[in-house]
């Protein structure tokens, strides 16, 4: 089957209806499964292996969360895209630190959405800014500790490689980075691979991630 396989997770029919009618729209898009909730949004990923999942951050049972903590330690090639009401979730650095690859609120256009959807499916993460601000907000507040395995992992890098995942971590596009460090895009998309592939992690959401526990960023108070 061709195209871009989808498991779509909501807890309201109207919802995963609406989606799978909008998806099923899309010539390169085939909606395999759907769930009502997380326990059942695992075990249909576990059956059709989707190249992506819409995921509901907030369902009865297993949250979203916890389902895409299961999701991408048992099938790792499958991406995760969180679906809120708001622009700015509490639960952004916990869905992120999962394994998702980023955030859609439900009520957007429906060509974002399917935007969306092409540009994770083909490996990259949806990291917008207002995203970023609220992951910023959250080592703030929690002020976690570095984890050893991480700062490790950073420590490998070259120093162009880690001032390319401050910028990163900042929310910059590679388009964005380019031209900050006056490079060509090419370069920066290269400096970018080498980066995900010595911290051992799947896409630039992960990426910040790492970032932060590693203590190469720290959040700055105020």
């Amino acid at each position: 089957m061709n195209g871009i396989r989808i498991v779509v997770a909501d807890d309201q029919d109207v919802v995963r209806a609406g989606f799978g009618a909008l998806l099923g729209s899309q010539p390169d898009f085939t909606v395999v499964g759907s769930a009502p909730g997380g326990a059942e949004a695992v075990r249909v990923c576990r059956e059709v292996r989707p190249d992506l999942v819409l995921m509901d951050v907030r369902m009865p049972g297993m949250d979203g969360i916890e389902a895409t903590r299961r999701i991408t330690r048992d099938l790792p090639d499958t991406r995760i895209v969180m679906l809120t009401t708001f622009d700015l979730d509490e639960y952004v650095y916990d869905a992120l630190a999962a394994g998702a690859s980023g955030f859609l609120l439900k009520d957007m256009q429906a060509e974002r959405l399917f935007e969306a959807v092409r540009v994770v499916a083909a490996g990259e993460a949806l990291l917008a800014p207002t995203v970023t601000r609220r992951l910023i907000a959250e080592f703030t507040r929690l002020r976690p500790r570095a984890v050893p395995e991480q700062a490790l992992a950073v420590d490998a890098l070259t120093p162009r490689e880690r001032e390319v995942l401050r910028l990163i971590a900042e929310g910059l596009s590679n388009q964005e980075i380019a031209r900050r460090l006056v490079v060509g895009g090419e370069t920066v998309k290269t400096h970018v691979s080498r980066v995900l592939a010595k911290l051992g992690v799947r896409d630039r959401a992960q990426a910040v991630v790492a970032a932060y526990e590693s203590g190469l960023v720290v959040p700055r108070s105020g």
